[in-house]
């Protein structure tokens, strides 16, 4: 009985000293990326509008956030602006929406315009013909100086 416990001991003494421990595991959770800001994806696409995006992001990614693309999409002619901090006047090529033609989904993704205010443009424009300035937008009901400021950059009345 004696031998027994020796040996039992023993075995465990030699057990506990081969024992090495693994490392602790380690859980991160990846943290969350801070949006970069918002981007205005129009066009061809199934659901155009402003959408956040980070650095990050790829072109398809942010594709597939609207939706993807319509089928009469030309990936071929798909065009990036990224605009210079303060850029103005000639420097400033984006594309803008041309209040005189733009559909009313088109108009619904400027800021602060929605399907009701999008559909008063078309209507004062059938109504009144094209518009002859930016700032003519104001006349429409429902877009003030406020509304205006937001999406003065953002549209123009002539073909780009």
């Amino acid at each position: 009985m004696v031998l027994l416990i020796a040996v039992t001991i023993g075995g465990g003494l030699v057990a506990w000293a081969r024992y090495q421990p693994s490392p602790p595991l380690e859980i991160s959770l990846p943290q969350e990326e801070e949006s970069q800001g918002d981007i205005l994806i129009g066009g061809a696409v199934n659901n155009p509008g402003y959408y956040p995006f980070s650095d990050s992001d790829s072109i398809t990614s942010l594709i597939q956030a609207a939706g993807g693309t319509t089928e009469s999409a030309d990936p071929a002619g798909l065009q990036l602006y990224i605009p210079e901090t303060g850029a103005t006047g000639e420097e400033d090529r984006s594309q803008k929406v041309n209040i005189n033609r733009a559909e009313a989904w088109l108009l619904d993704a400027l800021p602060q315009i929605g399907p009701a205010r999008a559909q008063a443009i078309i209507d004062y424009r059938q109504e009144n013909g094209p518009f002859r300035s930016i700032d003519e937008i104001t006349n429409v009901e429902g877009i003030g100086p406020a509304t205006y400021e937001q999406i003065k950059d953002l549209i123009t009345v002539a073909d780009q």
